[in-house]
């Protein structure tokens, strides 16, 4: 059996899943499913990273190796760079950079209407 077999079967067997006519005991298929899921994504993400840094170190562009690994080329990046979490928990781009002041963000309009 091929990779793209087991990949189809797995699909199969989660579109199953989706189809359980009572929606109780599907809902409580869903959550099997997605907590036996979450055990996986630690080791996975582990596998991939480890991949990704093989194929750099073997002196992958990073299009090449996103098309390896079956991914996009900024999440081959994210992965180079260090992230290991979506985007929303990066750091900033540039920590050193104070925040601006509260007013900052709402201009300089006092709030009492226009020309005042």
């Amino acid at each position: 059996m091929t990779h793209e077999d087991e990949v189809l079967r797995v699909s199969e067997a989660l579109n199953a899943v989706e189809r359980i006519p009572d929606p109780e005991e599907r809902v409580k298929a869903m959550s099997q499913v997605m907590a036996d899921q979450v055990k996986r994504n630690g080791d996975w993400a582990k596998q991939r990273r480890e991949m990704v840094q093989k194929l750099k170190g073997e002196g992958l562009s990073i299009r090449k190796i996103a098309a390896r690994v079956g991914t996009s080329p900024s999440t081959v990046q994210s992965i180079l760079s260090g992230f290991t979490d979506s985007g929303k928990h990066r750091p900033p781009t540039k920590p050193d950079d104070p925040a601006p002041p509260a007013d900052a963000a709402q201009g300089t309009d006092n709030g009492a209407g226009p020309g005042t």
